[in-house]
């Protein structure tokens, strides 16, 4: 997780949870809707929401398990129209306490690790009696974003037919430097 404070940020004390869990419930409100559009470059976080269960995991690990919606609104990467989308991510994540045991991978014969590219990730370190699950909330949510949003039907610019076609004032600059040099 990393050190910037989330704009939906809610810190779960995790020091003595209850043996069902905790249910935490966050909804952004407008100006956190327009921090988390700023901070993940969208037009528009229209809605937020994230429900989460906090409970205990093995001996002083904590699970952090749920799902995040949201409705946001991006720029196509063709026509740069805003355009209407949905995130929907379910979250699971591990913490253990730095300097855990959980935390070591397991080594075999020679040193070697095996490492599942697409296995579960490992548990992350957290200090003190407290999980930013907002914040962790945040990191899926920036995972249900496409990174190349394309609105339906978006068609990208034929160039011109003619070569000899209005090129623009910058083609008219360059062509004037290339005559002088």
């Amino acid at each position: 997780m990393s050190d910037e404070t989330s704009p939906v940020a809610f810190e779960a004390n995790v020091l003595r949870l209850p043996g069902k869990g905790m249910p935490v419930s966050i909804e952004a409100d407008e100006e956190q809707r327009r921090a988390l559009a700023d901070a993940h470059h969208l037009v528009e976080v229209k809605n937020f929401h994230a429900d989460l269960l906090v409970e205990n995991w093995k001996r002083d690990g904590v699970k952090v398990t749920g799902r995040v919606k949201a409705q946001i609104v991006q720029s196509c990467i063709v026509s740069l129209e805003s355009f209407d989308a949905e995130v929907d991510e379910e979250v699971d994540a591990l913490f253990v306490p730095e300097g855990s045991k959980l935390m070591r991978p397991d080594a075999i014969e020679g040193g070697e690790m095996i490492l599942d590219a697409e296995g579960d990730d490992g548990p992350e370190p957290f200090s003190g009696d407290t999980i930013d699950v907002g914040q962790l909330a945040e990191e899926f949510f920036a995972l249900g974003i496409d990174p190349y949003p394309r609105k339906a039907g978006a068609q990208p610019v034929a160039p011109a037919a003619d070569p000899n076609a209005d090129r623009g004032p910058l083609y008219e600059q360059l062509k004037g430097l290339k005559r002088e040099g």
